[in-house]
């Protein structure tokens, strides 16, 4: 029996030690508003298909910036990716962007962080800005490439964090 609580006591300690790691990392982001991800399917990303965030903004006082999380393979064929981004606001107004999420140096080295074979970046997107109403807000992400389809890029997000 001693032998049996032997073997569960590095168990048991471990669980509160890997308990208090997750809630460690995941609540010291004070400063973000919203942040999600969505996968892109396997096959690519067709630039018919948009990917859509919804968000609820109730502080309309504080400036706030804006990021896109772009997760792509070292096989993406392309060291840019090029996004039509559209804000519907809470009134119904829009606006349209383009941005260029440059995703690897001039030497060909991939950006962002990395494990493995993929790569992680966080593109500026806007700073500093305020939002003009309360309410709703819908934000659709579509590439801009020159293909219809484009390969090897595995997720896209939306980050808005309060301004530093």
């Amino acid at each position: 029996m001693f032998e049996f609580m032997n073997r569960m006591q590095p168990k048991l300690f471990l669980f509160p030690l890997i308990l208090f790691c997750v809630l460690f990392f995941t609540s010291c982001d004070n400063s973000r508003i919203f942040e999600q991800n969505r996968a892109i399917p396997e096959i690519g990303w067709a630039n018919k298909n948009s990917i859509k965030f919804d968000v609820n903004i109730s502080n309309i006082k504080a400036p706030t910036n804006f990021f896109i999380n772009v997760r792509n393979s070292e096989g993406y064929p392309y060291s840019n990716l090029f996004l039509f981004i559209k804000t519907t606001f809470p009134n119904g107004k829009m606006s349209n962007d383009t941005l260029e999420c440059v995703l690897a140096n001039e030497n060909g080295k991939w950006l962002g962080s990395g494990l493995g074979d993929i790569y992680d970046n966080q593109i500026p997107f806007k700073r500093n800005v305020r939002f003009p109403v309360i309410g709703k807000y819908t934000f659709e992400i579509q590439h801009a490439m020159r293909m219809d389809t484009i390969p090897l890029i595995m997720d896209i997000g939306l980050r808005i964090a309060k301004a530093e």
